[in-house]
C-alpha cells in the first residue's frame, strides 16, 4: 500500500485538501495529513480541518509521495516553513513523488524542485516568481519526472486521479474515477 503525506498549512484551500485526501483514500492509499503545528487548520474559506498529526511527528516516517494543497495564505506558509522545505528536498533526493496544486508550486520553487522542469499553477503564481529556470505551462496538470503540479480547485479531481495512477496504476485510477460518476 502506498503512503502519502499531505501537509496542511493555515489558510490552505479546503476543496483541494479534501479532494486529494478523499480520492487517494478511495484508491486504498494510506494518507496522513499533518499540520505545521498542533493547532486545527483554519482553511482559506473558513473550514476547520483537524490534521492526523504534526509534521514533526512524522519526520522519520517513509512516504511514497508528498502532496501540497494550495490556497492563500496556505501556500505561503508551506513555502516559508523550514520543516516542509526540508521534507520536500529529502523526498526529491530520494527520488520520491512530489505534488503541488494551485499556489503551492511556489513552495516547490522555493525548494529548487522546479528548476529545469515544466510546471503549472494557479494563473500568475509561477510567473510572478520571475524564475526563468521554471518552464511555466498553462495546462491543467503537468508531470515532469517525479514532480506533478496542477492549476487549482477546478483541477483537483483530475490531479488526484493522476496521483493515483502514478502510485497504483491506470486500472486503479479508472476504478476510482468510475466511483465518482462523472
Amino acid at each position: 500500500m502506498s503512503r502519502v503525506l499531505v501537509p496542511l498549512a493555515q489558510g490552505c484551500e479546503e476543496l483541494e485538501a479534501i479532494t486529494i485526501t478523499d480520492l487517494l483514500v478511495r484508491a486504498g492509499i494510506h494518507v496522513t495529513t499533518v499540520g505545521l503545528d498542533d493547532r486545527p487548520v483554519k482553511a482559506s474559506r473558513g473550514t476547520t480541518i483537524l490534521p492526523d498529526t504534526t509534521i514533526d511527528a512524522v519526520r522519520d516516517q517513509v512516504f511514497d509521495m508528498v502532496v501540497l494543497p494550495g490556497g492563500l495564505p496556505g501556500a505561503d506558509n508551506l513555502r516559508d516553513d523550514q520543516a516542509v522545505q526540508s521534507l520536500l528536498k529529502k523526498h526529491a533526493e530520494e527520488g520520491k513523488y512530489i505534488g503541488a496544486i494551485c499556489a503551492a508550486p511556489k513552495a516547490l520553487a522555493a525548494a529548487g524542485l522546479l528548476n529545469g522542469k515544466k510546471a503549472t499553477a494557479y494563473p500568475g503564481v509561477l510567473n510572478a516568481l520571475g524564475d526563468d529556470r521554471i518552464d511555466v505551462k498553462d495546462s491543467a496538470i503537468e508531470t515532469d519526472g517525479r514532480v506533478v503540479t496542477s492549476r487549482g480547485p477546478g483541477t483537483a479531481m483530475d490531479f488526484a486521479l493522476t496521483l493515483i495512477e502514478l502510485l497504483e496504476g491506470a486500472e486503479k485510477r479508472e476504478e476510482v474515477n468510475n466511483q465518482l460518476v462523472r
